[in-house]
């Protein structure tokens, strides 16, 4: 990591009136206070940004000034920077690598985690890869197996609970146009290029970007074909977020799931900023996913 990118760091501390000197006694094996938890929190942050922008850092730099500002040992600042992943993993929010989640955080944290991304919501991934035009480029994509369901429940606490409302993946996602548009065109692309490979260069010029040349209408996005010429209905839906990351369906898409069970997928792309993936869901949707009615239309006939 540069200097520049040092300085800019520290700044971000010391206009937040949070940097102070290394005590003289380790408080390792105290509670975290408020204050190096917020330090902890902002330093989390700031390399996570670097990350999914793909701005080299050091985390070795980041874990020493900590140490230098709390006193902490560099074992208790990464697992408390493992803990913050584990919050982050509870909403689907894109998080560090090499700090796998680990559990057993406080209250505390999650508050720090919520001011944090209040005060500065262009930290949410989908938009920070919007700023900084780091969304993957069409027609790279790795295919894999879909996720398998489970219907295990996990009761969290309640704050957990707040946070996750209050930063709900499936909304974001659904309110990000300038996301889903590039999620489709990769789609595009890749199925122009798939059956291109495939030597079926007269099925690559029929395939059509329904969404973009008649309308959201159709209940499906792009219109490809398999090797055979038999129909791909395909809905496109493009998180920046991990594998589960939930997702909307609109009564339409769900309704066309069922007529077509032949041509109907999902496409579901994730980890769009930094490393992206893709798996199918075919229908019947049951099978593969758990489907909640989250609104409800209300008229007067």
């Amino acid at each position: 990591m540069d200097g520049a990118s040092t300085n800019c760091t520290l700044d971000i501390f010391r206009v937040s009136g949070l940097n102070r000197k290394m005590n003289d006694n380790d408080p390792t094996g105290t509670d975290w206070t408020d204050r190096e938890i917020a330090l902890v929190v902002a330093d989390y942050f700031d390399m996570l940004r670097k990350e999914l922008v793909g701005e080299p850092y050091v985390k070795v730099q980041h874990n020493q000034r900590l140490q230098e500002m709390t006193g902490r040992s560099k074992g208790s600042i990464e697992f408390k920077h493992q803990n913050i992943s584990a919050v982050l993993d509870q909403f689907d929010h894109p998080w560090i690598s090499g700090y796998k989640p680990r559990a057993n955080f406080q209250n505390a944290l999650i508050a720090a985690i919520d001011n944090h991304l209040s005060a500065d919501t262009i930290l949410m991934p989908d938009r920070l890869a919007i700023e900084h035009q780091t969304l993957a480029e069409p027609g790279v994509l790795f295919f894999e197996q879909a996720p398998v369901m489970t219907t295990e429940k996990t009761d969290h606490p309640e704050p957990l609970k707040r946070l996750v409302r209050k930063f709900d993946p499936a909304a974001r996602d659904a309110r990000n146009q300038a996301l889903g548009l590039r999620g489709e065109e990769a789609i595009f692309t890749f199925e122009q290029k798939r059956l291109v490979d495939e030597d079926r260069p007269d099925l690559s010029r029929k395939v059509k970007w329904v969404s973009q040349e008649e309308g959201d209408g159709a209940g499906f996005d792009i219109l490809s074909f398999d090797r055979s010429g038999r129909e791909r209905m395909l809905e496109v839906k493009t998180t920046t977020g991990l594998q589960k990351t939930p997702f909307y369906l609109t009564e339409n898409e769900r309704s066309l799931s069922e007529e077509r069970t032949d041509a109907f997928r999902i496409v579901r792309l994730y980890d769009f900023a930094r490393s992206p993936k893709a798996f199918e869901i075919d229908p019947p949707l049951e099978n593969a996913v758990i489907l909640r009615a989250t609104e409800y239309r209300a008229s007067f006939s």
